[in-house]
């Protein structure tokens, strides 16, 4: 199935910028090559076993009943001093949302049956480029870049399995072209699909259903679609899991009141070993709806029914039983559902609950901002961009991209400490350009004084805290 692109008011996107491929990358794309061809024989015995005993359909299912999500009476507007742009373009609610790693390209899925890629440089701009890819006959919960940004997946609604874009360049030379593969993956569960992932490495792709399994997919040539590893989580009901940034681990939260990690290891050569219990976030007294890692996995948060959120040292050497540890813990305005995104740099996190977003600070346990009626259904995606600069939210077909101010405070007392223990004139330098610019940009989003007294407040924080 072939996606159409068009850009939007008659303007392309520009030319997508490709990274150098590392081997382990060139092996996904050639798995995403291979996945169109057919699946194996043996899959198709597995498959015909499997719908022998009603645990897959073949074909699609028929759309699943939606509750109908509660909206704003009238026409919906928000505004805030930290909202840096909205994007418009989707003409349904937006479902997910993902970064591309090189930093430069955010995509969007929505009910609408598209997906759109934007162009982060053009966020400061009045108007705003993409590039619509069409998902036939289906639409798109999530969304995840290829770590080389040469590809993309969706999780389908109906199909309830994955669909692979590869992304090209067009045959003039500008804009970039969109097209599906052939064959989506091999269905595995009629549950839905709660969590989606591609390791930063390229090794392998996760997908996670409503039930209690976990599938690890293989990236390399050879079977297409073909399954390395099944967890069963023991959850009861899994209600969220993710890839973590740097590639390793594989998370789970869901009824019970624990975050599970598991570790993917493959061996020196590049073959796959197996999965293996890795830690686990024991704390909440209740099922955990959402968890997030930063950059590294030294750090971790998690929101939980049971009210509260905990904030994780994960900095640990789990193969000699060391446990993770909490650093500090708060409540949420309410135990309804909820969804939390940390920032990469580890700085600050924000949850999301209902139709509001509250952005905290990762060093205090503050709560520093609270945006309100942020959109006009509730929240269905929240993250930060690489740079953690920015707090991106979905809920209706609008994209609110706000100024992560917690974010550029944490970059300016790490640019301030380093300025006083470097020994290097040069770099001394370098560092009083950067606090320079930081600053600037500060001042730029919050003004003068509201900077000065934000940082006042910090400052006064920290004695109280001595």
């Amino acid at each position: 199935m072939a996606g159409n692109v068009a850009a939007e008011e008659s303007a392309s996107l520009p030319t997508l910028a490709v990274t150098a491929a590392v081997g382990a990358v060139v092996l996904l794309l050639v798995l995403l090559c291979g996945v169109g061809q057919g699946k194996s024989q043996q899959d198709a015995d597995k498959t015909e076993e499997l719908e022998k005993n009603s645990k897959v359909k073949k074909h699609p299912r028929k759309a699943k009943p939606k509750p109908a999500p509660k909206q704003r009476q009238g026409a919906h507007s928000f505004s805030h001093t930290l909202l840096a742009t909205s994007l418009k373009g989707h003409s349904s609610r937006v479902m997910g949302l993902d970064f591309s790693n090189n930093a430069k390209y955010l995509a969007t899925c929505a009910e609408d049956r598209t997906v759109r890629i934007w162009s982060l440089k053009d966020w400061t701009d009045k108007e705003h480029k993409s590039v619509q890819v069409n998902v036939e006959l289906d639409h798109a919960t999530l969304v995840k870049f290829s770590p080389d940004n040469r590809a993309f997946i969706v999780a389908l609604y109906n199909g309830n399995t994955i669909r692979v874009f590869r992304i090209g360049r067009k045959d003039e030379g500008t804009g970039i072209q969109v097209s599906a593969l052939e064959q989506d993956f091999p269905q595995k569960s009629i549950k839905d699909i709660i969590g989606l992932g591609i390791s930063s490495n390229g090794k392998f792709m996760m997908t996670a259903f409503a039930d209690t399994s976990i599938y690890v997919w293989n990236t390399k040539p050879g079977d297409p679609g073909e399954v390395l590893a099944t967890i069963d989580t023991h959850q009861m009901e899994n209600y969220h899991a993710a890839v973590s940034p740097c590639g390793r681990f594989i998370g789970c939260s869901g009824f019970t009141p624990d975050v599970k990690v598991w570790e993917v290891n493959f061996a020196k050569g590049g073959d796959f070993k197996e999965v293996s219990r890795a830690f686990e976030l024991k704390g909440h007294s209740s099922g955990v709806y959402s968890f997030d890692f930063n950059m590294d996995s030294t750090r971790m948060v998690s929101v939980s029914k049971d009210g509260t959120w905990r904030l994780w040292d994960t900095n640990i050497e789990y193969q000699k039983g060391q446990e993770a540890s909490l650093l500090t813990k708060g409540e949420i305005h309410s135990a309804a559902n909820c969804m939390v995104a940390m920032a990469p740099n580890g700085s600050s996190f924000a949850i999301a609950q209902g139709y509001d977003i509250s952005l905290y600070s990762a060093e205090t346990g503050q709560e520093e901002e609270k945006f309100t009626d942020v959109h006009a259904e509730p929240v269905t995606a929240v993250a930060f961009d690489l740079g953690s600069k920015y707090l991106v939210s979905t809920g209706d077909k609008h994209v609110r991209v706000l100024h992560n101010t917690v974010g550029y405070q944490a970059l300016l007392h790490d640019l301030q400490h380093k300025l006083k223990t470097t020994q290097s004139t040069a770099y001394k330098e370098r560092l009083k350009e950067q606090i320079k610019e930081t600053e600037d940009a500060l001042k730029a989003i919050v003004g003068d004084e509201k900077g000065e007294k934000d940082k006042k407040d910090k400052e006064n924080s920290k004695k109280k805290g001595k």
